[in-house]
């Protein structure tokens, strides 16, 4: 299976058309039919199916898709990482959780990019399963991630900024008016939680025997959609604070207190480039590690 056959086959999955996909790769229509029929004999499934002009995935052409994706993406990164190695140049990929320690994140980012104006930055949004995945896939170089998180996989820097917890509701609510929530309120509310179970864990356990009362309406993994879901009405979304402001929905700190930290992460015991390596030392420097 060569990587070229790869590209080939992401080429007409995005454009759904032999025809389109043989002009943008610049290769002949009958090439291009040819090399997909090779890669199907050669995996022994069928991965498209062909209906007039138009070709779609099958089950096992988008499992392929996946797979081809992730291959491609490192191939490429691999090949940028040694074209870079001579000087600090190149794209560092960030996976980033939404959370307050991203602004000084992106203060780093910024003075290393004013002392090395050739680097690029990448940065993807997701919660910790996801980002911890791209980085053991290799398509990642850094993790920002919410504790508490098992990081005993990598090297980490801790971020100077405290994460905080809070209530997010409608401003209608007649509760809104508080100055914080206690476990208490939330005896009988309808709530709104994020996906992960270690966070999940944290919040039940801070609500304490009120945690058996409340209802669950919604999960969610990035804020944003949270708050779309409190904006309707559907529950009382507990979530960290944000910069972001939502229209309609107001913040209530937790009492007592709910705060974790957050940490920049790095696969441990892996060759670095020498783009990479700098800015690790850059980071230490800059949050005094």
């Amino acid at each position: 299976m060569e990587l070229r056959v790869l590209r080939y086959f992401l080429a007409v999955a995005r454009e759904e058309n032999i025809t389109k996909a043989a002009e943008l790769l610049n290769v002949t229509q009958p090439t291009l039919s040819r090399q997909l029929s090779e890669l199907e004999d050669e995996l022994g499934v069928t991965l498209f199916e062909r209906k007039s002009h138009r070709i779609r995935l099958t089950q096992d052409g988008l499992l392929l898709q996946r797979s081809a994706r992730e291959i491609v993406e490192l191939a490429d990164k691999t090949k940028a990482q040694f074209a870079q190695e001579e000087i600090i140049s190149g794209t560092i990929s960030f996976g980033c959780g939404e959370l307050m320690s991203m602004s000084k994140l992106a203060s780093i980012m910024a003075d290393f990019k004013r002392q090395y104006p050739l680097i690029h930055f990448d940065i993807e949004s997701g919660n910790a399963d996801h980002i911890k995945y791209q980085l053991e896939k290799g398509l990642l170089d850094f993790g920002l991630l919410l504790e508490p998180v098992d990081i005993t996989e990598y090297e980490f820097l801790r971020m100077n900024i405290k994460e905080k917890w809070g209530a997010f509701m409608r401003k209608d609510y007649p509760i809104a008016r508080k100055k914080y929530m206690k476990p208490k309120d939330f005896q009988n509310a309808t709530i709104i939680l994020s996906k992960r179970e270690a966070v999940r864990n944290e919040i039940m356990n801070w609500l304490g025997p009120y945690g058996k009362s409340v209802e669950e309406s919604t999960t969610f993994n990035l804020n944003y959609n949270g708050m779309a879901a409190v904006r309707q009405g559907m529950g009382i979304a507990i979530s960290l604070k944000l910069a972001s402001t939502y229209d309609d929905v107001v913040f209530l700190p937790l009492r007592p207190a709910l705060e974790h930290s957050s940490v920049l992460v790095w696969k441990k015991n892996q060759p670095h480039t020498k783009t990479i390596e700098t800015f690790i030392e850059f980071a230490k420097e800059q949050l005094g590690n």
